[in-house]
């Protein structure tokens, strides 16, 4: 199967504007995600896919592949739709920008599901830790079916513990996706969905559509940098690990 490895780089940030050339450990963020992507494996080729030129620029001078697409698209994942309709694949991977210190093993786990030609899209989940809140909205949750195939994804616990005697697993949503080409155009075509505007989340307009999602369970986790905060805090992680 041929797999392309798009990454969504918006330049637009209201808490970190201009978030994809921001420096940690010497290097812009892009350069970050850009090489944890070449280390997949199954990757045949890696796409950055951005709305500003300040970014393409950034990629072309450290020797990647970049596409300008339009500045208007409402997630990452119709802005990988795009990409789809000028680069042809079986399948899309969409690592987002904004994962510097994203595990390498997490892409290759969110692409074993396709082994399965009924897989029309994939994600990852985790079981929620001790230290981690399973109130706060940030933490996107999922519960799926005796075969991992999602049922819903949600800001708000889920589910909802009305027994005092019971004892759920909740489960933690990790925003990397993988698609097969049909189901991530027909998405592209498509309108933000009524769920995906009630929770703002991307996902739901797949299910909404009709296609089925696969969420097999990890054991490694990411941080997503939002803030000065994580930014700090991917900063001492990859300047450790490089030992700086």
């Amino acid at each position: 199967m041929e797999t392309l490895i798009v990454i969504p780089a918006r330049f637009a940030s209201s808490r970190l504007p201009g978030k994809p050339l921001r420096k940690i450990a010497g290097q812009p963020m892009i350069w970050h995600v850009y090489q944890r992507a070449r280390e997949c494996r199954a990757a045949s080729r890696v796409v950055v896919a951005t709305d500003h030129d300040e970014i393409r620029k950034t990629v072309l001078a450290f020797g990647g592949e970049c596409l300008l697409t339009r500045p208007d698209h409402p997630t990452g994942s119709d802005r990988v739709a795009e990409v789809a309709q000028k680069i042809p694949a079986d399948i899309y991977l969409n690592l987002q920008g904004d994962e510097p210190v994203m595990d390498p093993q997490m892409l290759q786990e969110v692409l074993e599901p396709f082994a399965d030609p009924n897989t029309p899209v994939s994600t990852l989940k985790s079981r929620f830790s001790p230290a981690d809140k399973v109130e706060n909205p940030n933490l996107v949750k999922v519960v799926v079916d005796r075969e991992d195939w999602a049922l819903f994804f949600s800001r708000s616990p889920i589910p909802h513990c009305r027994r005092p005697d019971s004892d759920p697993v909740f489960y933690l949503h990790h925003g990397i996706y993988a698609y097969r080409r049909e189901p991530l155009l027909a998405f592209g075509k498509s309108s933000p969905t009524p769920l995906e505007r009630a929770e703002s989340l991307e996902q739901l307009r797949f299910l909404e559509l009709g296609f089925r999602i696969k969420v097999p369970t990890t054991s490694h986790r990411s941080i997503g940098v939002d803030t000065e905060e994580d930014l700090a805090r991917v900063e001492g992680i990859i300047s450790k690990t490089l030992k700086i």
